[in-house]
């Protein structure tokens, strides 16, 4: 892209500390911080939590999400479930385009889920394995049917997990990695620009099938390296909105002070993020489940929740969230003991082997933990090396098994079957993607139970099955579970319902509106 003279001056403006030009000003325009940097927007491509803040208002799905996790109209207008749970039928809103003029309808539904989503998205995979046949029934109702019920089946429309694209983009393309399109897609915002390194712009959809909406005409995700500079850009009034995550969490409370600002933890219920250590069972020495609770025994989360994350953050006991359907607290505890860790190695005969632990590029708060977890395991006897890489590297590392132990955190969406089986079912192991089952973690015994806690519809059932669950993975010690995470979003008091769905701001700035 040529940039021209006012591109020019704005990609400068926050680094050199000058107000932003009339046209990002005003209400006209909304200014969001955005770390790190995101790969891609292209939909499933753009799974990493920065794409999603973004692609989210380009995309859309047949659904939205209140906080209560109840299903909203989106692109489907209506949907009915048969008796028997094995049937779901979508009608589909007439009269939507694509941004480049093209309308939307059945075909594209059907592409994305039976095509472009089994290829890319190991949420969406699973279920594929339960679907009988999908198919277009008129050019605006699709209907799927499943082999057994699948009671969250209506939780995997949303726009993180499954973002509808345009079959006429990408029908016969290669998908095994991203290709050089611009993104096109449904929603309030099209792509207008992205200077790498400086800021990515939206503009209003003039042709959005909600009537006036959205009232916010440009929408620029500013990329701002470090967290002090992300923290006075707001300070300055250059930056709107601070999205969870993008300011140091000891920076929160002395933000909210400011005149006309606000803070708000919602927008997180859908996604529940925990975060953990990836535990790479192809290692020998990890492989050994005495090594593996010496190591859950060496962290101390509790530390790490009050000094890392200022409190913005609790233990977590496993693999589920608190927030997440069926979660129990009824498992093996593995309190912070660095005499016990020792004990444990010892008795598995550990000699010194180093251990690499990458780190996660997503700021301060992430650096900070992973020094924290270095010196804890160093004091329980673990010999470390930390590694560290940008963004596009620690996806590559994982995606391609290049790690020890390494940091990250995931999402939920309300629903073990949703959000978490895909992270330790052996059929998710798949080199060559960081969003599924990495670790590599196989037991036959779990997979039997996540593949039945998918499958039953009694809800206490299910929540026998998964207790059952949480208790194998926690005593196998699957992951190095850490903390359940909540991201405060900063924002100006003059922005009203900036946070409308459970989604958060990853798909809720349509409804969004500027005051002054």
């Amino acid at each position: 892209m040529t940039l021209n003279r006012r591109q020019l001056l704005a990609a400068g403006t926050l680094a050199a500390g000058i107000p932003l030009p009339l046209w990002a000003q005003g209400a006209r325009a909304l200014n969001i911080a955005i770390h790190p940097e995101p790969p891609t927007l292209l939909a499933a491509f753009g799974g990493v939590a920065p794409a999603q803040l973004v692609n989210g208002n380009i995309y859309e799905s047949l659904l939205r999400f209140d906080e209560k996790l109840q299903p909203q109209p989106n692109l489907a207008t209506e949907w009915t479930v048969s008796k028997d749970g094995l049937v779901y039928t979508f009608k589909l809103k007439r009269g939507v385009t694509w941004h480049d003029g093209k309308p939307f309808n059945a075909a594209d539904v059907i592409y994305t889920a039976d095509i472009f989503m089994r290829q890319l998205n190991p949420r969406f995979r699973l279920v594929l394995q339960l679907t009988h046949s999908m198919q277009a029934l008129d050019s605006h109702t699709v209907e799927f049917r499943l082999n057994y019920p699948y009671p969250p089946f209506l939780q995997l429309f949303d726009v993180n997990s499954f973002p509808i694209v345009p079959k006429h983009q990408f029908e016969g393309v290669d998908l095994s990695r991203p290709p050089a399109f611009k993104p096109i897609g449904t929603g309030a915002y099209k792509f207008r620009d992205w200077q790498r390194g400086s800021f990515i712009q939206l503009e209003r959809n003039a042709a959005y099938h909600v009537a006036g909406l959205p009232a916010v005409e440009n929408v620029y995700f500013h990329v701002i390296p470090d967290a002090a500079s992300r923290a006075a850009a707001f300070e300055s009034g250059r930056i709107d909105v601070l999205p969870g995550g993008t300011v140091e969490f000891f920076d929160v409370g002395r933000l909210a002070k400011l005149p006309g600002v606000a803070v708000s933890t919602k927008g997180w219920e859908k996604l529940a993020p925990l975060s953990m250590l990836w535990i790479n069972h192809r290692v020998p020495l990890l492989q050994d489940v005495r090594v593996r609770r010496a190591l859950m025994h060496a962290i101390d989360r509790d530390a790490l929740a009050k000094v890392a994350w200022q409190g913005f953050a609790t233990p977590a006991t496993g693999p589920l969230s608190h927030l997440t359907a069926f979660y129990t607290p009824k498992v093996q505890t593995y309190p912070h003991d660095a005499a016990k860790a020792r004990k444990l190695l010892a008795a598995a005969g550990y000699k010194g082997e180093p251990v690499r632990l990458l780190g996660l590029p997503y700021g301060e708060v992430w650096t900070r933990t992973a020094e924290m977890v270095k010196q804890n395991l160093l004091a329980a006897g673990f010999n470390v090396q930390q590694v560290s890489a940008d963004l596009p590297g620690v996806v590559a590392r994982q995606s391609n098994w290049d790690f020890d132990l390494a940091f990250t955190y995931f999402n939920q969406y309300g629903d073990p079957a949703v959000g978490v089986a895909r992270n330790y079912m052996g059929s998710e192991i798949r080199k060559g993607s960081p969003y599924n089952n990495v670790g590599g973690y196989q037991s036959a015994k779990v997979d039997a139970l996540f593949e039945r806690g998918s499958r039953e519809s009694d809800p206490k059932k299910r929540a026998e099955i998964y207790a059952e669950v949480q208790r194998t993975m926690v005593d196998d010690v699957a992951a190095g579970w850490l903390l359940e995470l909540n991201f405060p979003t900063v924002y100006r008091t003059r922005i009203d319902n900036l946070i409308n769905s459970a989604l958060g701001l990853n798909d809720s700035l349509a409804r969004a509106t500027l005051r002054g």
